[in-house]
């Protein structure tokens, strides 16, 4: 417990001082950061090569070592991000009319700081820069819990971004990365009510439910990601194709990939069998109704009680529906919050799909892979929230803020 708490309040510590730097000293620390990221990839690579081969001693699965490895351009990508975030306007400080009252009382609401932000991962070592930038740029505190998988990876990361801070005058503490992967320790910062205000999981299911279930303090959730793409009667047939393959093979370990296809009934015989041949070519593994099964070799039957499942591989459950209703309800059971798509020509059933379907992220004629806070404008992402307080899909800066009411006045006392 006194381990925890002692993090929890440097980083607290360290949180003041960010509250008070202008968004021209924040921008020149992350241009540092960015910069030396740049200059020191051997130091990182080599730390991910010991957190590699851990892993497949472990027996990680793919997915987890592709989240997990590093590469040179990898490192680059995480530099650019926090080159982004440096460009993107600074939430904090901004004021939002809300009224004058008819007393004479201006009523605005600022942006300010959440304070400190705790997050946990697994084997997501870009988590360390991202999550570093977004909560510096947003004037936050930062505690960065990664798993045993990726600890040497983060702490390489840590120490190069420390650096930046430290030589621009800043706690190193603003950064912080637990060196313990120890449970006992992650239970005790949990319970850090007095200066830890956000817990943010990134991770697989199971992570993100014990989190939730432990912690006192608010919990950002994201359970799975459960994707699908609808290809609509009205559909372009090659648009779905290209959205189809990408937002399945691109990349399979992650959570915006499709893991379940509906096609309209009036289609399927003209999608299906080029989707085959194409599943075939790549090594997808399908799963599907009876009506579907029949255009797969090897297509594995699902009971209507299978779908909803996470695969994050080359893996797929394909279901053929009736009419758009049939859609809607299937993803209605079966969604995980996280993103949907519909492929369609109908400008109406676009609209009706992005309007009632209940995900985060909702796209017309567009692919999954897009539904990441890079892609979305928002610079690099700190997590993604599928329940609703206080962020919905993808988190940013804003999101990374909250609103406090500002009152002006000229003297006026309540009678």
């Amino acid at each position: 417990m006194a381990k925890a708490q002692a993090y929890a309040q440097k980083a607290a510590q360290a949180a003041k001082v960010l509250a008070t730097l202008s968004t021209a000293q924040k921008n020149q620390v992350l241009k540092a950061m960015a910069q030396k990221l740049r200059q020191q990839h051997q130091p990182i690579l080599k730390a991910n090569e010991t957190d590699m081969a851990n892993g497949r001693d472990k027996g990680l699965s793919e997915a987890m070592l592709d989240r997990l490895l590093l590469t040179g351009p990898r490192i680059d990508a995480m530099a650019d991000a926090i080159d982004f975030i440096a460009g993107l306007e600074d939430p904090v400080g901004k004021l939002r009319p809300v009224e004058t009252r008819p007393n004479g009382l201006r009523i605005e609401k600022m942006r300010i700081p959440l304070g400190v932000v705790c997050m946990i991962y697994e084997a997501r070592p870009n988590v360390t820069a991202d999550a570093g930038a977004l909560c510096l740029k947003s004037g936050n505190g930062v505690i960065l819990r990664g798993g045993r998988e990726a600890l040497q990876s983060s702490l390489a990361i840590a120490a190069v971004l420390q650096q930046a801070l430290v030589e621009n005058g800043v706690p190193a503490e603003a950064i912080t990365v637990v060196d313990d992967p120890d449970r006992e320790l992650l239970l005790a910062l949990l319970k850090q009510t007095d200066h830890i205000d956000l817990v943010i999981p990134r991770g697989g299911e199971g992570l993100i439910r014990f989190v939730t279930e432990q912690s006192r303090i608010p919990v950002i959730q994201h359970f799975k990601g459960v994707c699908h793409l609808y290809v609509d009667k009205d559909a372009d047939l090659d648009k779905a194709f290209d959205i189809l393959i990408n937002g399945k093979t691109q990349r399979t370990g992650v959570c915006n990939a499709l893991e379940g296809l509906l096609v309209h009934q009036d289609v399927a015989p003209a999608f299906l069998p080029r989707v085959a041949k194409a599943f075939a070519d790549k090594g997808v593994r399908v799963h599907g109704d009876p009506a579907s099964c029949v255009y797969f070799d090897k297509a594995e039957p699902m009971g209507d009680d299978d779908y909803g499942q996470e695969y994050l591989a080359l893996e797929i459950a394909v279901r053929q529906v009736a009419d758009f209703e049939g859609a809607i309800a299937h993803i209605d059971r079966f969604g995980s919050q996280h993103t949907e798509v519909i492929v369609t020509e109908n400008a109406q059933a676009a609209a009706d799909f992005q309007r009632r379907v209940d995900a985060a992220v909702v796209m017309a004629n567009a692919s999954s892979r897009f539904s990441d806070g890079g892609e979305l404008g928002l610079g690099a992402e700190i997590g993604i929230s599928t329940s609703k307080l206080h962020a919905y899909g993808p988190m940013g800066l804003e999101a990374l803020t909250t609103e406090k009411f500002v009152v002006t006045g000229v003297g006026q006392v309540r009678e």
